[in-house]
Order: C-alpha cells, then structure tokens, then sequence
C-alpha cells in the first residue's frame, strides 16, 4: 500500500502516565513506523515527553497555563504553521482548547479531538466547543462515550467515531515469562493492573479479597501500578487486615508477565472507563477477565463470552465472579480463548492505525489538503 506521507502533532497535557498516555505515544511510534513526520506538544515534565524522546519522537515542549493561554497559542499557530503541519490530534481539555484555537489560526487542515474517558458536561453550550469549533472529527475509545458524546452535543454520525486503543500482538501473548508478585505459597493469584485513581474500584477489589480470604479460598492479590490514591489504598489493605494478603508492587513496565502471572485480572472500576487497555492486554495474553459494568469494560468483557461482568461497585459480586473465574475452569478457558480471538481479529495496533490513516486521509482529500 502506497501511503502519502503526513505531518502529524498530537497534544498532551496531562503529566501522568496510564492509559491515555499510552495510546498517545503508541500512535506516535506507530505512525512514524509508517513512514509520517511526528512531533508531541506537551509540558516539559510531563511523563509522555521523556518516553517520546526515548523512542526518537520529536518533542515541541510546551506550557498550557491558563494565565499566559493567548501568548502560548500565538506562539504555538506560528509553529503548527512553520512546521507546516497538516493533522493536529488532541488529548485533553486544556491542550484541545489552546492548540485548537492555534490550529485555526494556523489553518491546519485537520484537526481531531480524542476523548478517552466519559464525563459528564455540566455546560454543555460551553464545552460543545472542545468538539466542534475545535474539532473536525472525534475519535473516542468506546461507543459509551461516543453515544455520550453524540447526545449532549448533536454530532452526527460521520463527526465521530470509536476507536480502541490497539494492541500489539507481538508483545501481549499467552506464551513469555511469568512476573514474580510476591512471596506466596496461595493457590491463587488475582491482581488489579491500572493507574491508582479514585474511580479504578481498587476499595471494592480490596473489600472482595476480604470476603474471600474469609470463605478459605487460597488467594493473593496484587495490585500492580502507582498514582494519588496509593497512601488510601495502602491504608484500606491496613484496616482490613489484609496486609499479608494483598501486596502493593508499584509501577511496573513488564506488563506482559505481570498478566501471565494472574489467575485473573479484575477490573472494577466504578465509572469514566472507555474501553480500558488493560482488559484487552489481558485477553491477548489469554488471561482471564472479571470487570464491572462501568463505562466501556462490557464492550470488551462480554458476559459470559470473553469474560465475566458484575454491577460496578458490588463487592460481594465481585467475589462471587472471582471465585467461579477460579473454580469453573472449563468456562473460563473458553471465555479467555474466545477473548485471545477477538482481540486478534478486531484490536491489533494495525487495524487501530489504518482506521485513523483512513480517517486522515478521508478528510484531507475532502478538504483538498
């Protein structure tokens, strides 16, 4: 396939690291590898940047203060226009506000707004803004939020589209080496993969390890990843006596082996979820998946096919689906085959980047770009 060569800036200005981030340098890498002209726009210290630089992205290290917000924007449109940039891809509220305002006072020839997680607007006249005057095409990672999207703000079908984040095949499989997640001699190991925020449902995981420890099932939890929440989480794992139970192993970069080490992965967060990395990293290892009903999680952990789904924030179901995930072994093979399939077949990072090329070059051909 013969591919035009495209010069494409995506925006971040969050500073964090978790889902969102990932999918930004995962486009980033991927599309370079096609052979386009990538930069990243985002804070300095942001964790993106330094990670974008390690690949040998182009990094425009930018500012997005709200006080100095009509200088930043100024400077950035004379940079999107020097640097003759033809699609702009943004990523959160303030960055999709600041460098859309500079990409239409560059005259940037396409500009996309990626959503990732579904909120509520409380005004919507103000934020339809973010998605229409700042915005040619939407990109979100669930049909939740695309749907969320589409009513509070009147899009039409062809302004929006969902788009999980892909993953690659060649690095997420059932077969590699198995993390080490502590000392046990548990017959089980069910562990939490993701970013430690309040939404993430890490109390209902830890109050479901309680119920299970006190039935007698031979379990240890972990719960793999850092961020805000850690001190309360700790704390919770403290009161609930579960110290020996549960262990908290930080960040981890070998995500891989860390999934192949879990008899589960659980996934009970509690609401904003598009479709979360983590349960399609999971089913591509062929591990097996307990998640809620939040957000975009059923899309994915279909019930009863890829895995098992219980009412977000329900403890006692949660422990009950864990146990048959463990026990059921014949029906969570099956469920974890079929998830391995499906994620082959619809969530490779291939199919994710020819979608959004397709996108691109849709509308730059409309445009005449």
């Amino acid at each position: 396939m013969t591919r035009r060569q495209l010069s494409i800036v995506h925006s971040e200005s969050s500073e964090g690291w978790g889902g969102q981030e990932h999918r930004v340098l995962a486009e980033l890498k991927g599309f370079e590898g096609r052979g386009h002209v990538m930069a990243l726009c985002a804070p300095s210290h942001a964790e993106v940047v330094e990670r974008a630089q390690r690949a040998g992205v182009q990094v425009k290290e930018m500012g997005f203060s709200r006080l100095r917000f009509p200088f930043v924007a100024v400077a950035a449109a004379r940079w999107l226009w020097q640097e003759r940039v033809q699609v702009l891809n943004t990523h959160s509220s303030r960055d999709g506000y600041l460098m859309g305002l500079a990409a239409r006072l560059a005259g940037t020839p396409l500009l996309i707004r990626s959503r990732h997680i579904d909120v509520d607007y409380p005004n919507p006249r103000i934020s339809r803004h973010a998605f229409t005057t700042f915005a040619d095409h939407v990109v979100t990672t669930s049909q939740k939020i695309t749907d969320h999207l589409r009513s509070t703000f009147h899009l039409s079908a062809g302004r929006i589209t969902t788009l999980p984040t892909g993953i690659d095949l060649s690095w997420f499989t059932p077969d590699g080496d198995r993390a080490s997640l502590g000392d046990s001699e548990a017959d089980y190991c069910v562990g939490m993969v993701s970013v430690l925020r309040s939404w993430k449902g890490h109390p209902v995981f830890i109050e479901a390890a309680r119920l299970l420890r006190d039935r007698g099932v031979s379990c240890m939890f972990a719960i793999v990843g850092s961020g805000p929440q850690g001190g309360n989480i700790k704390k919770i794992v403290g009161e609930y006596g579960l110290s020996g139970k549960v262990v908290l192993t930080g960040h981890r970069e070998d995500i891989p082996a860390v999934l192949r080490a879990l008899d589960v992965l659980v996934i009970p967060s509690t609401g904003h979820e598009g479709i979360p990395q983590i349960g399609l990293q999971a089913l591509a290892c062929g591990t097996p998946v307990v998640g809620s009903d939040a957000g975009g999680i059923p899309e994915i952990i279909r019930h009863g096919e890829t895995g098992r789904i219980v009412a977000a924030g329900d403890a006692e179901l949660l422990a009950n689906a864990i146990a048959e995930a463990l026990t059921d072994t014949g029906a969570t093979n099956r469920m974890a085959d079929c998830g391995r399939e499906m994620v082959e077949r619809e969530h490779g990072i291939d199919n994710m980047l020819d979608q959004l090329e397709k996108i691109y070059a849709d509308h730059l051909t409309h445009n005449g770009s």
